[in-house]
Order: structure tokens, then C-alpha cells, then sequence
């Protein structure tokens, strides 16, 4: 299995400025995002960012660092712009890790790598985790997948989906809990591409179901890219977007 990692990193974070080099046990979190990343089995992990400070502590923690500009509208375009950078083929496998995923098990980084290998005809692939509260199913910052019998994503989406009739027709009342005769899962923000798929993505427009639902990953579906989904072999462990998730975090480490 022939892989590589790359961590986009970002300073200017909008509800946590400086995430990157947020402090967790000693380290700066993108030291430990990569650490995590180094335990996986790809050939190569290499952080992405358009910050000098991010770079050089990086760089002291032995990362190979890419610079990229600061102006990029979302990560799949930072990524594409380090792989353009780096030269690599149309073939080669790229796994985009978060820079804000500390705890990220070695094992998804290796799962999402290899249902994208063994899936010739897909672009993209990514993991799913199953949803098992009505709370999580009518939250709109928990995106839900439903995928088909061969693992092909047909929609994501912040709705409630698949739609029971049933159980929900009634908007005015939430259910209890959720039909147990429905697998619903949520989607995990890990990807795995093939560099031909990046460089073709940087060229579509904005799909309007993207705009719609503000998820990035709708453009490929509107293009006609196949997604592989799997559910994740081992739960992750929450990312970090806010002060209290940073000091969750630190706790767990602590």
C-alpha cells in the first residue's frame, strides 16, 4: 500500500486563532497530528500551511513543511496547490489529515487509503460513523451519508437522511429514538484522493447543492466523481474548533 499524508494547518482559524500551535501536553496540537499521521503506513506525511510560525515549529519537530498561499478558498485547493508543487502523478493517493485532529487514529488514516486502492473507478474516498441519537440525526453540524450496497456514497447532507415517513412525519414532535431498522450514519471529515481527481476539482465551479448544504464535497458528486464510504474501524475521538474542545482535549492527554 503506497500512500501520502497531508496536513493542511492554518493560523488564521476563525473561532480559534493559532489552533496549529495550540499547546496540548507539551506540544503544539500539529505536532501531534502528525505523530498520529507517522504511525500510519504511508510513505511520506508532509504539513501544508501558509504560516511562517507554523513552519518553522514544524520544522523543528522534523516535518517536511509545504508553503502555499495564504488566499486559497477551501482545503482541497490547498492540497492540490502541494501536489502540483511536489509533481506527483495523476495515480498516486493523497489523505488529507486535519490539522486540528489530534487524536486521529493511525488505523482510519490506513482504512480511508485503502478503500480508495482498491476502488479503481472512485476519486475520492472517506469514512462514516454510525449515529445512534435523535439529536445527532436532526443536527445540521452533523453531516449524515447514506451510501448504496457498494460502499458508493449517493448523498450527503446536514438533513436528516434517509427520511423516515414514518417516524418523522411529524416535524412539530421528534421521535424518541430513531427506527432501528435504519443504519444512519455520519459522515468523519477524512478524505483519501487521487491526484488526477484534486487537479480536475480546483477547475469545477461551485455546485448549487454545495452552496446549498456548504459542503465541499457535493461538487465532486455533481461532476460525477464516485466517493467510497465506509464506516470507520475505530471511532475517532472528537477534532478541535473551540477553546472547550482544546481543553477537552488536553485533559484526555493530560
Amino acid at each position: 500500500m503506497s500512500f501520502i499524508v497531508i496536513i493542511p494547518a492554518r493560523y488564521a482559524s476563525t473561532r480559534l486563532p493559532g489552533k496549529p500551535l495550540k499547546d496540548i501536553a507539551g506540544k503544539p496540537m500539529v505536532q501531534h497530528v502528525y505523530e498520529q499521521a507517522k504511525k500510519s503506513a504511508a510513505r511520506e506525511v508532509i504539513i501544508a500551511t501558509d504560516d511562517e510560525r507554523i513552519k518553522q515549529v514544524a520544522e523543528a519537530f522534523g516535518a517536511r513543511v509545504c508553503m502555499t498561499a495564504a488566499d486559497h478558498e477551501s482545503g482541497t485547493d490547498r492540497l492540490q496547490e502541494v501536489v502540483m508543487q511536489l509533481g506527483y502523478s495523476d495515480d498516486e493517493v493523497i489523505v488529507n489529515v486535519q490539522g486540528d485532529e489530534p487524536l486521529i487514529p493511525p488505523s482510519n488514516i490506513n482504512q480511508v487509503a485503502e478503500l480508495l486502492l482498491a476502488s479503481p473507478n472512485a476519486g475520492i474516498a472517506t469514512l462514516s460513523e454510525k449515529i445512534d441519537n435523535v439529536a445527532d440525526i436532526f443536527d445540521p453540524n452533523a453531516v449524515k451519508v447514506v451510501s448504496n450496497a457498494a460502499n458508493s456514497a449517493l448523498y450527503f447532507s446536514r438533513a436528516p437522511i434517509p427520511w423516515s415517513r414514518d417516524d418523522f412525519g411529524d416535524l412539530a414532535v421528534l421521535p424518541e429514538q430513531l427506527p432501528a431498522e435504519i443504519d444512519f450514519q455520519r459522515h468523519i471529515g477524512i478524505y483519501g484522493y487521487r491526484v488526477g481527481l484534486l487537479h480536475q476539482f480546483v477547475t469545477w465551479a461551485p455546485a448549487p447543492i454545495e452552496k446549498a448544504e456548504s459542503l465541499e464535497q457535493l461538487r465532486a458528486m455533481w461532476n460525477g466523481v464516485e466517493i467510497k464510504v465506509k464506516q470507520a474501524v475505530e471511532a475517532p475521538p472528537p477534532g478541535v474548533d473551540t477553546e472547550a474542545d482544546l481543553e477537552r482535549v488536553r485533559a484526555l492527554l493530560a
